[in-house]
């Protein structure tokens, strides 16, 4: 399992608690630990930037609905590997 599919699973973990006290927050997940919570994304991915790098790391808004995009959408970091 990657690192990411572990932090997916920490946050589905605690989904009914974060439901129950942040509904509608941004968190971050780290270490399938929830590590700081946001009212907004940016001040989220600013955190997770500062105090991970580039990560691994997930940023959820919590009782969003989950969106899937199509193949077609996906895209690769400028900085990933090529």
């Amino acid at each position: 399992m990657s690192q990411i599919d572990t932090e997916i699973t920490a946050y589905e973990k605690m989904l009914a608690a974060l439901e129950a006290q942040h509904h509608g927050k941004w968190v971050v997940i780290h270490d399938s630990r929830l590590t700081s919570v946001h009212s907004d994304f940016e001040t989220a991915a600013a955190e997770a930037v500062h105090r991970f790098g580039r990560g691994p790391y997930l940023i959820r808004q919590v009782g969003a609905q989950k969106r899937i995009l199509p193949a077609a959408f996906a895209s690769r970091p400028l900085y990933a590997a090529r």
